[in-house]
């Protein structure tokens, strides 16, 4: 583990207001500790039930089986929190970051076939820590650095290399940003972040009604849980196969500037990536589109809440739907 805390780049800004569910670090860096999952209180004793954990040891092999029976192979990516990643610039906060729900799932994998489906993303993070801010400083996500790291890892454990030139492909300029933690402060607390959008050769060819909505209305990044597209890359660069991805924010359903997202990097590497913003698994989905893989990220600090069994994703957006507009 890094000694210090040495990811604040930017000037030291003044104190903040006090908001309960975000820890101020040094340099203004902020870490959700509170929220709807009672982010800090799943690190200490007892954390998340052992139920829970078992319970997803379970799910988790269950996945590995079904992909399997339909002749495609899964991989279960969990994105860490900040406090798993950085817990030194928290010693104020008084939490072991070895009970981090992460650390302990893959202690629950340990002898489970479903431990080489696993991605570990802590250890890789932590080892580059040091070297650049992973997250942004307001922001629960990550910085471009960061989405280039995790996605180096999965593609390794996909058994491909990583594309090597989107570094170069960049564009846009650094710009003000205020993240999702920052904006829980009055004043809200800002701070510049580099661009994370980069020339692509794939193109999106399917979104789904929940999608076209909030695109209608100017604010497509809007459209969360429910949302789906599928992107085609017929460069000659791209992988041949196909990938289905399950997953919350930070597989983002399209390209945003500020915190990145794990889809554009996917569709810039395989022919066809189809994106389903859900932790639960469509089935049926699965076995009509045939991938040759199926990637499910999660965000650490909702493992305590399971994933749904039975799940339709067109029937998810259209609840999506009805609540917006009920």
């Amino acid at each position: 583990m890094n000694e210090g805390f040495t990811i604040a780049r930017a000037p030291s800004v003044p104190a903040p207001d006090h908001h309960p569910d975000v820890h101020v670090g040094p340099d203004g860096w902020l870490f959700l500790i509170g929220g709807t999952n009672s982010v800090l209180r799943q690190y200490r004793d007892p954390g998340i039930p052992r139920a829970i954990l078992w319970r997803w040891r379970r799910i988790l092999e269950a996945r590995v089986r079904r992909c399997a029976g339909l002749g495609t192979r899964y991989a279960h990516v969990v994105a860490p929190e900040k406090l798993t990643v950085y817990p030194q610039a928290s010693d104020a906060l008084a939490f072991d970051p070895e009970r981090a729900p992460v650390l302990r799932l893959e202690r629950w994998l340990r002898l489970s076939p479903a431990r080489r489906h696993w991605i570990d993303l802590v250890r890789p993070f932590r080892a580059r820590a040091a070297e650049a801010p992973l997250y942004c400083r307001t922001d629960s996500h990550w910085t471009f650095a960061g989405y280039l790291l995790a996605y180096g890892e999965i593609c390794r454990h996909l058994g491909l290399a990583p594309r090597q030139d989107i570094l170069r492909r960049r564009i846009g300029s650094p710009a003000p940003y205020a993240g999702d933690l920052g904006l829980k402060f009055d004043p809200i607390r800002r701070e510049t972040v580099e661009s994370c959008l980069f020339e692509t050769s794939a193109r999106r060819i399917h979104a789904n009604r929940l999608v076209k909505a909030f695109e209608a209305e100017g604010r497509g990044q809007a459209a969360h849980i429910g949302a789906h597209v599928v992107y085609r890359n017929d460069s000659r660069e791209a992988d041949p196969r196909r990938l289905v991805l399950f997953a919350d924010s930070y597989g983002h359903h399209t390209s945003t500037p500020h915190t990145g997202s794990l889809t554009p990097l996917l569709a810039e590497t395989f022919r066809e990536v189809h994106v389903l913003w859900s932790t639960s698994i469509d089935w049926g989905y699965v076995a009509r589109v045939k991938p040759d893989f199926v990637v499910s990220e999660i965000a650490e600090r909702f493992m305590i809440e399971l994933p749904q069994t039975g799940f339709n994703i067109e029937k998810l957006a259209d609840l999506a739907l009805a609540r917006r507009t009920g």
